[in-house]
């Protein structure tokens, strides 16, 4: 069987994309290249992954089977290419929405006068691992269990939810709300790297509606429009102040727990030491508790 990493990434790109055109476009290559790239991982694997029609292309089921196995492989070549490269002469540290909030200037900080000749650098990746499966992050910050083996993580502090509403709103008129105030409106939920999930209402309790949001601008730009609401941490609204959106604290709601995550085979160098810096920046005592 020769199948080829081009070929898995071309495979991607098209159903990514949803056409052979679009494919083409992302990976600057021509049309009829990415026809040739897919029809010979076809050949290669001896099973059509693709059905093709004049305006689009869907997966077959063995093509939905295999694109899930295929996107694993692209990830851990990745990894491996992040092994081999040169000596990093920097820490990438990745995050979904926010980084560490009111601590991420203190952590930089800290850190240069520690570290001058090793940068710690922040990189935004709205990926549920923050940036590890491609090897954008060496070390990642998550605020949601991350239920994959290949990783291992560490508990660095704890953060209190915070609810985000239009500064015109009733709710803004409060010092603070309670998770119930929200149930009447729409909420705002980026279910793939978020942070919050109806579980957080009770069962006869829950909002009259969920809108998904795929990235925190968005997000704050529906609730500065008044077209829903949000529940973040407290590093949000540190990170994002934004004109038209209110943070009010959340009372009685469970506090979020930070952590650190890594390639449990790759440990990255410097990890014991921001791990330990990290914490003692949060206070960390080494137990969830609520509020």
């Amino acid at each position: 069987m020769d199948v080829r990493l081009g070929q898995l990434r071309t495979l991607l790109a098209v159903v990514d994309a949803g056409t052979f055109t679009d494919a083409a476009a992302v990976l600057g290559v021509s049309q009829a290249t990415v026809s040739r790239s897919v029809a010979a991982l076809e050949r290669a694997l001896g099973a059509r992954l693709l059905q093709r029609t004049t305006r689009h292309v869907a997966l077959t089921p063995t093509g939905t089977r295999i694109v899930g196995q295929a996107r694993r492989i692209v990830e851990e070549v990745a990894h491996l290419q992040r092994i081999v490269e040169a000596a990093r002469t920097e820490v990438l540290l990745g995050y979904a929405w926010a980084a560490l909030g009111r601590h991420t200037r203190r952590l930089q900080k800290t850190w240069a006068a520690a570290h001058p000749g090793v940068p710690l650098v922040f990189v935004q990746s709205n990926d549920p691992t923050a940036g590890l499966s491609d090897g954008t992050a060496d070390i990642a910050v998550i605020r949601r269990p991350l239920d994959d083996e290949r990783f291992a993580s560490a508990e660095i502090g704890l953060e209190s939810r915070y609810a985000a509403v239009a500064t015109d709103s009733a709710l803004a008129r409060r010092r603070s709300l309670r998770v119930e105030d929200l149930t009447r409106y729409t909420v705002a939920i980026d279910s793939r790297t978020g942070t919050t999930t109806l579980d957080l209402w009770p069962p006869d309790a829950r909002p009259a509606a969920v809108r998904e949001t795929p990235a925190v601008d968005e997000w704050l730009t529906l609730i500065a429009a008044g077209q829903a609401v949000g529940v973040t941490s407290e590093a949000t609204a540190h990170q994002y102040p934004r004109p038209g959106v209110a943070y009010r604290v959340l009372r009685h709601a469970p506090r979020i727990s930070v952590s650190l995550a890594w390639w449990r085979d790759d440990p990255p160098g410097h990890l014991g030491e921001l791990r330990d810096l990290a914490r003692r920046i949060y206070g960390w005592s080494g137990a969830v508790e609520g509020v």
